[in-house]
C-alpha cells in the first residue's frame, strides 16, 4: 500500500463528513481536524521511527519512549486537574508500568533490546495505561464529588482515610478495568485484534500472529490492573492532611 492507495482511502473520511453535513450533526469541523491531525501526526511519527530504526541507537529509542510518556501524561493531567498532585502521580505510574513491563519481557527473553520491538510494544503499554488512567481519574472525581458527606461522616466516627474513600476508590478501579476485561472475553470472536491483523497482513503465519497477540493481551490486562491501582493508591492520600482531615478536590 502506497500514497496512492492512502489518497483513495480518503473516501472513508468523505462518507462520515457528508453524513455529518446532511444531518447537521455539528461534527464537520471535528472530523476534518481529526483526519488532518491523524495524517500529519502519523506521517511525522513515520519519519521519526525510520530515523530511529536506521540509527539503531538506544539513546534515541529511550528518548522516543520518554516523549510517549510525556504526551500521554499531559493528556491525563488535563482531565484530572481536580486531584491534588495528579501530574507526578500519572508520570510516575506510566514510567513505572512501562519500566516493569519491559524489564520482565527483556529478562525472560520475550523481546530483544531493539527499537523495532521495544518502541511498538512500549506504545501499546503507554497508550493503554493512558486510557485506563483517564477512565480512573474521571470516575474517581465523580465518586468523590458525590460522596463528600459520607467521607466526612466516616472520618467523624474515627475511620481512617482509606476507609473513607474505599468505596469510591474500588468503584473507580473497577470502572477503569472493566472495558479491558470485557473486550478480552470476545477477542477473536467479534474482531481480530490490531497487532494480530497487522502481522497477518504483513505475511506472518496466523499462529505466530496469535502468539504475539496473546502476549499483548496478557500485558494489557496486567497494565490495566497496575495502572488503575497505582493511580488510585497514590491519589487518595493527597486528599487528606496530616491530621486525617478531608481536604477534598481542588477548585478549578
Amino acid at each position: 500500500m502506497g500514497f496512492q492507495e492512502l489518497f483513495l482511502s480518503g473516501v472513508f473520511v468523505i462518507i462520515p463528513l457528508a453524513i455529518a453535513v446532511v444531518l447537521k450533526l455539528g461534527l464537520t469541523k471535528d472530523i476534518v481536524i481529526a483526519s488532518v491531525r491523524s495524517i500529519v501526526q502519523l506521517l511525522i511519527v513515520g519519519v521519526i521511527l525510520t530515523f530511529v530504526f536506521d540509527s539503531d541507537s538506544s539513546i534515541y529509542m529511550i528518548l522516543m519512549i520518554l516523549v510517549m510518556i510525556g504526551a500521554a501524561s499531559q493528556n491525563v493531567i488535563k482531565k484530572g486537574t481536580l486531584i491534588p498532585g495528579i501530574k507526578w502521580i500519572i508520570i510516575l505510574t506510566l514510567t513505572a508500568v512501562e519500566a516493569v513491563s519491559m524489564s520482565i519481557m527483556l529478562l525472560f527473553g520475550i523481546l530483544d533490546f531493539e527499537p523495532e520491538q521495544i518502541i511498538p510494544i512500549s506504545g501499546m503499554i503507554i497508550g493503554n495505561c493512558m486510557v485506563l488512567s483517564l477512565l480512573f481519574v474521571s470516575k474517581f472525581t465523580d465518586e468523590l464529588e458525590n460522596s463528600e458527606e459520607m467521607i466526612e461522616l466516616i472520618l467523624s466516627f474515627g475511620g481512617q482515610p482509606k476507609d473513607a474513600v474505599s468505596r469510591s476508590l474500588k468503584s473507580a478501579i473497577q470502572t477503569s478495568m472493566i472495558p479491558t476485561i470485557e473486550s478480552q472475553k470476545t477477542i477473536g470472536l467479534v474482531q481480530l485484534p490490531g497487532m494480530m491483523s497487522g502481522l497477518i497482513i504483513g505475511g506472518a503465519p496466523p499462529m505466530e500472529a496469535v502468539i504475539y497477540q496473546l502476549l499483548i493481551l496478557f500485558l494489557i490486562l496486567t497494565n490495566a490492573t497496575a495502572a488503575s491501582v497505582m493511580v488510585g493508591f497514590l491519589s487518595y492520600p493527597k486528599l487528606f492532611n496530616s491530621r486525617m482531615q478531608y481536604l477534598g478536590l481542588k477548585n478549578e
